[in-house]
C-alpha cells in the first residue's frame, strides 16, 4: 500500500508480527526508539491489541533509507580488539 492510498483515507494498521517482518529490529530496540521519538508510536486498538500505522512505518523506513544514502546515520564505532580480556589480539 502506498502512502498516497493511506492519505486518501484507507489507513492500514499492522500488528507486532507484521512489524517484525518489515523492520528487522528487536522489540526492545523498537521500544527504546519509540521512547526517544525516533520511531512511530504504537497505539492500542483494545486493551490487549497493539498496532502501528503502516504509512508512518513506511515513511520512517524511507527517511532512514535516505539518511543512510546521504551518510547521515552515525555508525557504531569499531571495537578495539586489542583491549579484549579474552583472546586479545596482539601485533
Amino acid at each position: 500500500m502506498s502512502t498516497t492510498a493511506a492519505a486518501a483515507g484507507s489507513r492500514r494498521t499492522i500488528r507486532r508480527q507484521q512489524l517484525r517482518e518489515i523492520v528487522p529490529l528487536a522489540d526492545s530496540t523498537i521500544f527504546e526508539m519509540e521512547q526517544r521519538g525516533e520511531f512511530p508510536q504504537r497505539f492500542y486498538l483494545t486493551s490487549r491489541c497493539v498496532v502501528w500505522d503502516l504509512a508512518e512505518v513506511e515513511q520512517w523506513l524511507d527517511a532512514r533509507r535516505a539518511a543512510s544514502r546521504a551518510k547521515a546515520i552515525k555508525l557504531a564505532p569499531t571495537p578495539d580488539v586489542r583491549l579484549r580480556r579474552a583472546r586479545a589480539v596482539t601485533q
